[in-house]
């Protein structure tokens, strides 16, 4: 099940790296940032939107949409890209990180997770082989494995026994995706590291995953309560297990820094919810940091949110307007603010990939997070 993974540039600084993974709706751009469609959609955005501020592939979640509206129901449908009307490529996660967000409502077993639905109490299993029939009734173009996803803290013996399940669990998933035909489909299964704080337990994690055939490669089980400095070692712990000729990708993270650092290690593939949740509470990302529309200085403010963005919001409305709606709690304003960040994030990842390319991201990513983190306004370009 090897991926088709082209490394197209190499930054000589750092480990940060362009490349091309293609997949059955389509080729992605590396390093790439995918916006969280957790339930069948991007909160408060259309398809058409997402379209315009470029993204090219939306992540799902196997555990929320088995349980509504149902993965067989999904397949009768057309599968997942036709029930949402998405073309591009879709990744879904398996399931595992439920594990961590719904511990009071989980029973972890050898064989798998027992979970009691958080919507109507009814108890139902997710193993290897139900999340992998689970993601093939979903038409995934890139299948995660299901892993267990310990708290932070935990102890090292529970970090290794988490480790042992996620390891085997992901052999199984091997073997489940080759009865339903994902090779065959040029679809992809990605493995997933485990490790809690322990960088010797996951590096160890990384190689026993790298000997079996899988498409691609992520960090997991990070951005659970850690300090940042500790999420961001066991990323770079993490990466030098890893084959170097598969994509990367660190689930769910993180803010405009984190992800440049991660790129920096050689991290291909990122996903936060950050971007739209902030946008719902009346914040957005811009060269000077995160601000809150909700303060009383943006309510005679004429400016866009960034200078010269090139996205429907900035083009269209000030700051005074976008914090009209905020308080008056209007969906439009919602959507403007999710659009927009959105695109912010599109936006930082895409001139990774030039700077990747021109041979000066080293010194570009390090100007950009500190002019971020010191408040002040970055280049565009």
């Amino acid at each position: 099940m090897s991926g088709q993974f082209q490394i197209l540039n190499r930054d000589t600084e750092t480990g940060a790296r362009r490349g091309c993974f293609s997949t059955p709706h389509g080729d992605l751009e590396t390093p790439v940032f995918m916006p969280v469609g957790t339930q069948g959609t991007v909160k408060a955005m259309t398809p058409a939107q997402l379209e315009e501020v470029g993204a090219r592939i939306l992540l799902g979640n196997t555990y929320h949409l088995q349980l509504r509206p149902g993965a067989d129901l999904i397949r009768e449908m057309g599968g997942l890209h036709r029930f949402m009307g998405w073309k591009r490529p879709i990744l879904t996660d398996s399931g595992g990180f439920q594990v961590f967000s719904l511990a009071k409502m989980r029973r972890i077993a050898e064989e798998g997770i027992e979970f009691q639905s958080h919507l109507s109490g009814e108890r139902f299993f997710l193993g290897p082989v139900e999340a992998m029939r689970i993601q093939d009734d979903l038409g995934s173009d890139i299948a995660m494995v299901i892993d267990e996803c310990p708290p932070y803290p935990c102890s090292e013996e529970d970090a290794w026994a988490a480790v042992e399940r996620t390891v085997r669990w992901a052999g199984e998933c091997l073997d489940q995706a080759g009865k339903t035909g994902f090779a065959e489909s040029g679809r992809h299964l990605f493995a997933i590291v485990q490790g809690s704080s322990y960088g010797p337990l996951r590096r160890e994690c990384a190689e026993r995953l790298a000997e079996m055939p899988f498409s691609g490669f992520a960090v997991g089980g990070v951005s659970v309560g850690e300090p940042e400095d500790e999420m961001l070692a066991q990323v770079e712990a993490s990466v030098p297990g890893m084959p170097a000729d598969k994509p990367r990708y660190t689930m769910g993270l993180g803010t405009p820094p984190q992800i440049l650092r991660m790129i920096a290690a050689g991290v291909d593939m990122f996903d936060c919810v950050m971007p739209t949740r902030l946008a719902r509470h009346g914040s957005a990302f811009t060269p000077d940091g995160v601000i809150n529309l909700r303060n009383e200085t943006f309510s005679r403010d004429s400016r866009p949110l960034v200078e010269g963005a090139d996205n429907y919001t900035c083009r269209n409305f000030s700051r005074a307007y976008l914090r009209h709606l905020v308080l008056a709690g209007e969906i439009l304003g919602c959507t403007l603010l999710s659009l927009h960040n959105i695109d912010f994030f599109l936006d930082l990842v895409s001139r990774a990939r030039n700077h990747i390319e021109s041979g000066d991201f080293a010194a570009w990513s390090r100007q950009w997070i500190d002019q971020y983190r010191a408040g002040g306004n970055p280049s565009r370009s």
